[in-house]
């Protein structure tokens, strides 16, 4: 860092809230099983973070779903079919999101101290703005609740990897150098956003999409399967470029 640490902007699901970012991957399997095609759960969660939209985009041009659509169908799948199944995730999405915003263990305790040290707290997300009018409330009556946050609705419709929710985080709060900023994260997409803008990015591997566990079955595995299990996530979040990769978000504190 350039000087003192002036901000933290952490993602949502899977990061401060919904433990292993269960919400999105329920709604996006029930919908492409609605489409006759069956998504393995790395198929699901390889997109993860990324614009709603642009998540489904993505799946459908995987080579393994392409060609089941393709059999099932008939034809490939157009833009048509990404606009029509995104409205059926919004709909299955919405049921559920309520339920999907409890903080991780930690979050409260966490954010009171970097507020008590006088760091500011931002948010990114891919979920749309009418997403986190459902989420945003839900997580502040369970005791978390960023300075500000924003989604991709924001910034014309560029989510992750582009850099522009945390610049409008940045100017938001009033934070003068990316140098002295962290984003932290549990997917690639937060990865490659951190450094796409330039500031100090952080994985996150306990409750992570990239994890993609219960709290239960995560505290379940034996210590064997869980150090390679925790390897691999740290693995592929250094690959993406993270300049720190965290088994626990609390340890953002050490870091700091």
């Amino acid at each position: 860092m350039n000087g003192r640490l002036e901000g933290i902007i952490f993602d949502w699901a899977g990061t401060t809230v919904d433990y292993g970012c269960f919400a999105p991957v329920q709604a996006f399997v029930e919908v492409f099983r609605h489409y006759g095609v069956d998504p393995t759960m790395d198929e699901v969660r390889q997109p993860m973070g990324m614009l709603k939209i642009d998540h489904i985009r993505t799946m459908l041009a995987m080579p393994r779903i392409r060609q089941e659509w393709v059999l099932k169908h008939g034809d490939a799948p157009g833009d048509e079919h990404a606009q029509a199944m995104y409205g059926l995730f919004e709909e299955k999405l919405f049921g559920i999101l309520q339920d999907f915003a409890v903080p991780k263990p930690g979050v409260t305790q966490l954010t009171e101290e970097l507020r008590a040290r006088g760091i500011a707290i931002g948010s990114t997300t891919g979920y749309t703005d009418e997403m986190m009018r459902v989420v945003a409330p839900a997580a502040k009556s369970r005791g978390y609740e960023p300075d500000v946050w924003f989604t991709p609705d924001s910034t014309g419709q560029k989510g992750r990897p582009y850099p522009y929710m945390i610049f409008r985080n940045m100017e938001a709060l009033g934070l003068t150098d990316v140098r002295n900023v962290v984003k932290a994260g549990d997917t690639v997409s937060d990865i490659r956003e951190g450094k796409h803008a330039g500031v100090w990015t952080v994985g996150v591997i306990s409750g992570s999409s990239e994890m993609g566990l219960t709290r239960q079955e995560y505290e379940t595995l034996d210590s064997e399967e869980r150090r390679q299990r925790e390897d691999k996530v740290r693995e592929t979040f250094l690959a993406a470029g993270a300049d720190q990769v965290i088994l626990h978000l609390e340890e953002l504190l050490d870091l700091i």
